[in-house]
């Protein structure tokens, strides 16, 4: 089986997929658009190898396949949402276009979500404001996750908790998605399953020692992630870790102190509009400029210059678009299960 696509084929798939587990038809068009857009960017560990968990969760209820978020506070620039355990995807995706059209008029407008479920890839988001001049930030954590050490410690206590933040310049946009961990618990995961071992040192085992083997995640004696920096620098992961904690979790009302079970995503997600504080074209200028910097500083291997985050991402975005979408070899084979069972056809590789 081949394993590269058109996009197209992809959509109607994963589409038909989400449409048969009995999710609502406009969710499942967003939920696909979402998923597709982390595997365009490169993100293939949350792309759609999220998708035949997420129709796990949709046939046993952890997802909710119909309904809206209860809206608990809405003022016009700050809007705060019970997700009410629906797709994370879908959430995130009305949020940010509630938050762009709000900040078009107030410059700003941050939107938090509790409860809702997972988000995929954060970056997957950012194009909404980018494309309309914004600045985008978002952050997300799993309360119902504990992978993560914090600094100085073996046992988890966070998640990798993401943080994702775009901006527009003259030309491409900037688009950061890092996580506060050195690696992701999909990598980690994927790392296992294929009996491989991870390319640093990037987990702590239960005696305290950094290792690249993944198996001490689902070992009995448990290790954890590391946070960013390792054991000398992991201060700084930590730190951000729990800032991002702070904003998903606190600001939106839910999280750890509730003893949260199932896989969840509390959301924090900003909007910036530069033409409503120093105008869009002092923004640009001083994006662009410190991008241009970057960009020719002299690089320490000249076959490797320096690229900006989210530059590997675009170019590989308009690629697939244009010549398909390669998936890692895991996904459709999770997927085909699925689609025998709902009666869905496998989309035509391009291979």
């Amino acid at each position: 089986m081949g394993n590269c696509y058109t996009h197209k084929a992809l959509k109607k798939f994963a589409t038909s997929l989400l449409n048969c587990s009995g999710m609502d038809a406009t969710k499942s068009i967003v939920i696909a658009d979402v998923l597709l857009e982390g595997d365009l960017l490169g993100h293939d560990t949350h792309g759609l190898q999220l998708l035949a968990p997420y129709l796990s969760d949709i046939k046993s209820g952890a997802m909710v396949a119909k309904g809206e978020p209860d809206v608990i506070s809405d003022l016009p620039a700050a809007v705060a949402w019970d997700g009410k355990r629906l797709p994370g995807t879908w959430l995130t995706s009305k949020a940010m276009d509630l938050a762009v059209t709000r900040a078009e008029t107030y410059g700003t407008c941050t939107v938090t979500i509790a409860g809702g479920h997972h988000i995929a890839c954060l970056a997957a988001y950012l194009l909404k404001a980018t494309d309309k001049n914004m600045v985008a930030i978002i952050m997300s954590s799993a309360p119902e996750n504990k992978s993560v050490a914090p600094f100085g410690g073996i046992t988890g206590a966070l998640t990798p908790n993401p943080i994702a933040v775009g901006w527009p310049t003259d030309d491409e946009p900037v688009l950061i998605d890092v996580s506060t961990s050195i690696t992701t618990n999909g990598m980690v995961g994927r790392t296992a399953q294929n009996q491989e071992k991870l390319k640093g040192p990037w987990l702590i085992d239960h005696k305290g020692t950094p290792t690249n083997d993944p198996c001490v995640i689902t070992s009995d004696r448990k290790g954890a992630l590391l946070p960013i920096g390792g054991l000398e620098y992991g201060h700084k992961g930590f730190a951000l870790g729990l800032m991002v904690e702070a904003l998903t979790q606190g600001l939106s009302g839910h999280g750890r102190a509730d003893s949260v079970s199932e896989w969840t995503g509390e959301v924090f997600l900003q909007v910036l509009n530069p033409a409503l504080f120093g105008g869009i074209v002092q923004f640009t200028r001083q994006s662009s400029w410190i991008k241009e910097a970057c960009l020719n500083s002299k690089p320490i291997d000249p076959k490797n210059p320096v690229r900006m985050p989210g530059q590997d991402g675009i170019k590989k975005r308009q690629h697939q678009l244009k010549h398909g979408i390669t998936l890692h070899p895991s996904i459709m084979p999770a997927l085909s299960q699925w689609a025998s069972n709902l009666g869905v056809a496998l989309p035509m590789s391009k291979n």
